[in-house]
């Protein structure tokens, strides 16, 4: 197979959906070495928040002199984004061969689009001798094909409704499966999680003999900025790359987990790894400006806690607008019919779009839910065109494209394919 044979095969591998448990993954791994063995891993979970923490953890660690890899999902416009070594996406060579050698493999035993890809970071990782990697997980924990390792730290963000129709509706379950990654004797770093799943996710450390953080009890909250004190060390968070007040938060937890996890990088290091999270991680899709003049945002917001994170920030500008529109694009299994209602309050318009994908939620679905809700929202079958057009008005507005990443990538890609 060639490169495009190759991902066209790995792309085809959703027909096989999502496969909870680990017994696939497993046993792919012990078909190509277990690499994720010689591994150490900082393991990321959580409801919102996972990519950002993620990134700044990584950054932080490449300013710090170490070998680090990344591995985040799902992409944006090209495969490649969900694997880095010191923020360079893997090489389409590595990609091509794996899937080559695994060829009869995947004829064989039909494994998923995300143990493939997981099997492959991990095999990448290990064949390039990094010092630590960066692992996010892709859903819930518990079940989830990274549940494999046993790392180093393991750090939970937050924990809100998302991913129902698998994880159901009650935040103390949803804390019990993400809390699953941790691991015996290892050390375990708590986002702002309310009081209830906490208690779950502090019991499950308890019972595993690891050591616990919580982020509370590190911090002083700021107007603009966030104070965390770790072992008598004072770390000032502000001004960061990635807007909004929730990446302080994430900051401050990826800033924890490294102190607590690799005691010997400095402040110093810290705070350039802050600073230089886009560069360094490839992040996208976070409050990102697209376009200034109209305004225009990319926002990967994908749940309702997430919606209302980003319509916080943007409350902050968005006086400065003569309209307000936004494209809409979500999954199946979020709650759309009350992100929908959020977002009536904020836009002046709200498109809603769809792609081709088995988990994503109609245009139909989303329009049902608006028109039982008593909103009016229009259907938008060729969004690219319509941010093309919008460029072009250069009006006094501004457009946000928001939900699901998958959604984003697909008109993003489209939109860069255009001014190439």
């Amino acid at each position: 197979m060639n490169l495009e044979e190759s991902l066209n095969k790995l792309f085809s591998l959703h027909q096989f959906g999502i496969k909870l448990g680990l017994e696939n993954i497993q046993r792919l791994l012990q078909f190509i070495g277990n690499p994720e063995a010689s591994l150490q891993t900082i393991h990321i979970a959580g409801s919102n928040g996972k990519g950002s923490t993620a990134s700044f953890i990584s950054s932080i660690l490449m300013e710090a002199g170490y070998k680090t890899g990344l591995y985040t999902s799902p992409h944006l416009v090209k495969f490649n984004e969900r694997i880095r070594i010191n923020g360079i996406m893997i090489h389409d060579d590595f990609v091509l061969d794996f899937m080559n050698d695994l060829n009869e493999y995947i004829d064989e035993h039909s494994p998923t689009f995300f143990e493939l890809t997981t099997a492959m970071a991990f095999k990448y990782f290990a064949e390039s001798n990094i010092d630590y990697a960066v692992i996010e997980t892709g859903l819930g924990g518990r079940l989830d094909a990274t549940n494999v390792l046993n790392p180093l730290a393991s750090v939970i963000t937050t924990i809100s409704e998302e991913h129902t129709n698998i994880l159901g509706y009650d935040l103390n379950k949803i804390a019990f499966e993400k809390g699953e990654i941790i691991k015996e004797s290892s050390i375990v770093i708590l986002g702002m999680i309310e009081e209830e799943p906490r208690k779950v996710l502090i019991n499950k450390a308890v019972s595993m003999d690891s050591e616990y953080f919580l982020l509370s009890d590190h911090i002083n909250l700021q107007k603009d900025s966030i104070e965390l004190n770790y072992n008598k060390e004072q770390i000032i968070i502000s001004d960061l790359p990635l807007k909004g007040r929730y990446q302080l938060n994430n900051a401050a937890l990826a800033v924890l987990a490294v102190k607590a996890a690799v005691p010997e990088v400095n402040k110093g290091q810290i705070l350039t790894g802050l600073k230089n999270v886009i560069d360094n991680s490839g992040i996208q899709a976070r409050y990102e400006v697209f376009h200034k003049y109209p305004h225009i945002i990319f926002d990967a917001a994908h749940n309702l806690e997430g919606i209302e994170e980003f319509l916080n920030e943007f409350k902050k500008e968005s006086q400065n607008y003569s309209r307000k529109i936004v494209i809409y694009g979500t999954m199946k299994d979020k709650n759309y019919s009350s992100i929908i209602t959020k977002l009536s309050l904020n836009f002046d318009k709200i498109y809603i779009t769809e792609i081709t994908y088995e988990r994503a939620a109609s245009i139909e679905e989303i329009m049902k839910a608006a028109d039982s809700a008593g909103l009016r929202v229009y259907p938008l079958n060729k969004p690219a065109e319509y941010v093309n057009e919008f460029i072009s008005k250069n009006k006094n507005e501004c457009l946000v494209i928001l939900g699901s990443i998958y959604v984003l990538g697909e008109i993003k890609k489209k939109l860069l394919n255009n001014l190439t």
